[in-house]
């Protein structure tokens, strides 16, 4: 009977550090371990004693690449502790705000790190080399993004204009007006490359997903709603905790989550896509059906046209927004701290993002906990790995490297990006 090992000892193009380890004997998978090995970032231990209004300005600071989520699940929760009421206009800028960073961040995604796999190339600048235009227009509307944060949250990384209780202040109406053509444009141009990407070869998939997101029934979901899924979950953000449930495991320094009761779950766009459809701009819904990108779409290779999908949802959002923008509003409510527990979730681009913070009288931070999408997606991605890994057992080692790449890269695992390879070192016996 033939035994395989694949190692692969760094895994390359994912924020942090982490590895990979298969192991097989005859066509039977026995292992599967997503090893993360970066260190433990302690924010949830040196928040407790801050001040609440100090509370944003850090969380911000565990993502470059998504920090207005952090911040948004950061404040949404301290206000549910302190029972602020937030006023519709500031939700409406809080959903502009994120609709720039999945603007941003799904196209980082898209172009640099996940294009590469599909067109059998190996790093972003052959992919810019052999695909000039859509590169260039890519990191033109990454670029638009990037200018509703920076025009909203004072700068396009780590925003600093994030305040529980809303915004320290309000651009004025005409900066936001002087983006509405450029947004125009860029809607026009993701439309383009959603012909590009949905002409991929993709891989032949079918997982039967337990899809997890917000729920809102009169938005696609950013920063409000409660928690459901395909497979009959439906509870509020604060049960959170009794139906999910954070394992650790000995291969990995990211704790695993799993659905009490169910096992692994997926979060992100795939779920929100498959739940939500009907929320998505009549453009969204159309450029959807006229690529043939199915509602009920569990073909994870498939998440790059459901990720452009979103961005040009995102553009019309910020679009209706800017719209109804008023600058002679209040930038914020009052904030009376007070002892409690608060709890939030909002839709970071990689997935559902969950805060809970305890706080003291003196609104100072009591505890936190913080569980961000990709170690809930870490054991769905170990289950993915494990039935492609049986689906593909005879492939070559080259084009079995290539494919476990690809699998991770279908979940745009939050971790710093790298070079686009992976070492992989195969033993067989």
């Amino acid at each position: 009977m033939t035994r395989k090992i694949i190692k692969v000892g760094y895994l390359a193009r994912v924020e942090g550090e982490g590895s990979l380890l298969i192991r097989t004997e005859g066509n039977k998978v026995e292992e599967v371990q997503l090893k993360i090995f970066e260190p433990p970032r302690f924010f949830e231990g040196f928040l407790p004693g801050r001040s609440y209004d100090e509370a944003p300005d850090i969380t911000a600071r565990i993502c470059g690449i998504c920090p207005v989520a952090y911040q948004m699940s950061t404040v949404h929760a301290i206000e549910d502790a302190f029972g602020t009421i937030i006023p519709e206009h500031i939700k409406q800028l809080r959903r502009l705000l994120y609709c720039g960073e999945w603007i941003e961040s799904h196209m980082l995604h898209i172009l640099l790190l996940h294009a590469p796999d599909f067109l059998g190339l190996p790093d972003a600048m052959s992919v810019a080399k052999a695909h000039r235009t859509q590169v260039e227009a890519g990191l033109r509307i990454k670029k638009v993004g990037n200018k509703l944060i920076s025009t909203l949250g004072g700068r396009e990384v780590h925003p600093i204009n994030v305040k529980t209780g809303g915004f320290y202040s309000l651009p004025a109406v005409a900066r936001f007006k002087a983006l509405e053509d450029e947004l125009k444009w860029a809607k026009d141009a993701t439309h383009k490359l959603l012909e590009w990407v949905s002409g991929f070869d993709f891989p032949d998939l079918a997982i039967d997903y337990e899809f997890v997101s917000l729920k809102n029934s009169n938005e696609y979901p950013f920063n409000e709603g409660s928690i459901h899924s395909n497979k009959g979950l439906s509870i509020e953000v604060r049960d959170y905790e009794k139906h999910f449930q954070e394992q650790h495991v000995e291969h990995s320094t990211a704790l695993h989550s799993i659905r009490v009761g169910h096992g692994s779950y997926l979060t992100g766009p795939m779920a929100r896509f498959s739940k939500h459809f009907d929320l998505l701009s009549n453009d969204t819904q159309q450029a959807a059906s006229e690529f043939n990108v199915d509602v009920a779409c569990v073909n994870p290779y498939r998440s790059i046209q459901i990720r452009t999908l979103e961005v040009m949802y995102a553009i019309d959002e910020a679009l209706r927004i800017i719209k109804i923008y008023d600058d002679r509003l209040a930038p914020s409510v009052e904030v009376a701290p007070r002892a409690g527990t608060g709890y939030a979730a909002t839709e970071a681009p990689r997935g559902t993002l969950y805060h809970k913070f305890e706080m003291n009288n003196d609104g100072t931070i009591k505890t936190v906990k913080i569980v961000p999408p990709t170690s809930q997606n870490q054991k769905r991605i170990e289950d993915d790995l494990r039935r492609v890994i049986t689906d593909n057992i005879d492939l070559a080692e080259d084009k079995l490297t290539h494919l476990c790449e690809q699998t991770i890269r279908n979940y745009d695992p939050c971790i710093s990006c790298a070079t686009h390879f992976l070492k992989m070192t195969l033993h067989r016996r």
